[in-house]
C-alpha cells in the first residue's frame, strides 16, 4: 500500500533527524551521514508495511526543497564576506583559480587517457573531476566555524572562478556529447554573459548599496523575510536560466546583502533555514545513487580519488601561498575545497543521455560519495594534518596556546 506524500516528507525528516543526532554523538561532520542515509533508503529500498523508503511519492518535493538548500547554503557564505573584500582579491583570485583548474584538469584528463577510454568520456571525467562542490564546501565552512578566516576569501573566488569555467565547459561538453559537434561562437557567448552577469551583478549592487540599504528598512520581520527570499530566489532562478549555476546567483546576492546594515537581522532569519533545507539537500543527493551499480567502479574512483586529494592539495598550497597566505592556511584551502558533488553527477546524467560507456554513472557516484565523505573529514582535521606536513616539509609550526586553560 502506497503511504501518503505528508507521511512519507514526515519519514524522509526522521531519517535526516536520526542522522544528525548520530553525527553529533559520533562528533562526525553530517554530511557523509546524511548521503550515506539518502542511500540506504531511496528507490532500491523495501517496503515495510506503511514504511514506503523509496520516497517516490515525494522524491521530486524532497529534491526542490535540497535546491533550496543549497541556495541558502551559499547565501549565507556570501553573508559572511562582501563584495569589496573580493574585488581586493581579484587578482590572487584569478591566479590562484588559474593554477587550480589547470592543474586538476590536467590530471583528469590523464587517468581516463591512462585507462584507453574514449575522447568523449575522457572529457567528460575531466570535468568530474576538475569541479568542486559549492554546497559541501558551503556546509563544511559554516560547521567548523571556518567563515571567519581570511583563506575563506580564497576558497569563494576559486568557487566563483569555477562557476564560469563550468558555463564554458558544460556548453562545450554537451555540444560534443549530445550532438558531436560545437561551436566556438557558442562556447564564447555561454562564457561572456557568465562572466558578465557575476562582474555586473557585483559592481551594481555596490553601487546600489545605500539604496538597499533605505529599501530594508522594513519594521516587519515577516515582510522583511518575504522580500529578502524573494530576491535571493528570482536571482537565483534568473541565474539558471542564462547558464550560470543558481548556487552562485545566491551567493551573489549574499555578496551584496553584506554590504548593508541590516547584515545581522538576515543572518538570524535565515540560519533556520539554511540548517533545514542544507540538511535535506545532502539527504537527497544520497537519494539519487544507487548503491547496486557501484561495484565495477570502484578501481577507477578510488584512483581517481587518491589523484584528486593530491591535486587539490598542491593546487591549492600554491593559489594559497601566490596569494600571501601562510602555509597554515594554503593547507586549509587544498583540503576545503577536496569534495566533490552536484556538477560531477549533472556531468554524469550527460554521459548517459548520450549514449556513453555505461560506467559513467556508477563510477561518478562512488567518486562523488568517497569524496563527499573524505572532504569534510580532511577539512575537519587540516590542523592535526598541517602538524605533520609541517615536520616533513619544515614549515612553520604551529603556534601551541598558552597552557593557562589546561591549568585552571
Amino acid at each position: 500500500m502506497a503511504s501518503g506524500l505528508l507521511f512519507e516528507i514526515g519519514l524522509a525528516l526522521l531519517i535526516v533527524a536520526v542522522s544528525g543526532l548520530l553525527a553529533a554523538r559520533l562528533r562526525f561532520p553530517i554530511v557523509p551521514i546524511l548521503i550515506l542515509a539518502g542511500m540506504v533508503v531511496g528507490p532500491h529500498a523495501p517496503v515495510i508495511g506503511i514504511l514506503d523508503f523509496r520516497f517516490i511519492d515525494s522524491g521530486p518535493l524532497i529534491e526542490f526543497m535540497g535546491r533550496l538548500g543549497v541556495l541558502f547554503l551559499l547565501f549565507y557564505l556570501g553573508l559572511e564576506f562582501s563584495v569589496g573584500r573580493l574585488l581586493k582579491a581579484g587578482h590572487s583570485i584569478f591566479v590562484g583559480g588559474t593554477i587550480y583548474m589547470v592543474l586538476n584538469f590536467s590530471l583528469g584528463l590523464a587517468l581516463p587517457l591512462l585507462w584507453g577510454w574514449p575522447t568523449r568520456e575522457v572529457l567528460v571525467v575531466a570535468g568530474i573531476i576538475s569541479i568542486s562542490s559549492s554546497a559541501i564546501v558551503a556546509k563544511v565552512l559554516v560547521d567548523l566555524k571556518r567563515t571567519v578566516r581570511p583563506e575563506t576569501e580564497m576558497i569563494l573566488g576559486l568557487m566563483l572562478y569555477q562557476d564560469v569555467f563550468v558555463a564554458v565547459y558544460l556548453s562545450v561538453v554537451s555540444g560534443l556529447v549530445l550532438t558531436g559537434a560545437t561551436s566556438p561562437e557558442s562556447v564564447l557567448t555561454s562564457a561572456a554573459i557568465a562572466l558578465g552577469f557575476m562582474v555586473g551583478f557585483i559592481l551594481i549592487g555596490r553601487k546600489l548599496a545605500p539604496r538597499i540599504n533605505k529599501w530594508l528598512e522594513i519594521p516587519s520581520d515577516e515582510v522583511f523575510m518575504l522580500v529578502i527570499f524573494a530576491f535571493l530566489t528570482l536571482v537565483a532562478g534568473f541565474s539558471e536560466t542564462i547558464h550560470v549555476a543558481e548556487a552562485i546567483g545566491a551567493l551573489l546576492v549574499g555578496l551584496i546583502l553584506a554590504e548593508t546594515d541590516h547584515l545581522d537581522r538576515i543572518e538570524h532569519l535565515v540560519v533556520p533555514f539554511r540548517d533545514f533545507f542544507g540538511a535535506l539537500f545532502f539527504f537527497s543527493f544520497g537519494l539519487s545513487i544507487d548503491p547496486l551499480s557501484l561495484g565495477g567502479a570502484v578501481w577507477p574512483a578510488v584512483t581517481a580519488v587518491a589523484v584528486t586529494i593530491l591535486g587539490n592539495f598542491i593546487a591549492g598550497v600554491i593559489a594559497g601561498r601566490q596569494a600571501g597566505y601562510s602555509y597554515r592556511g594554503a593547507t586549509n584551502i587544498g583540503l576545503t575545497i577536496t569534495s566533490r558533488g552536484e556538477f560531477s553527477i549533472i556531468l554524469a546524467n550527460l554521459a548517459k543521455a548520450g549514449g556513453l560507456l555505461p560506467i559513467l554513472q556508477p563510477f561518478a557516484a562512488l567518486y562523488v560519495l568517497l569524496l563527499a565523505i573524505l572532504g569534510p573529514l580532511l577539512t575537519k582535521e587540516s590542523k592535526w594534518i598541517y602538524s605533520q606536513l609541517a615536520r616533513v616539509f619544515g614549515w612553520p609550526a604551529l603556534k601551541e596556546k598558552t597552557k593557562q586553560k589546561q591549568l585552571a
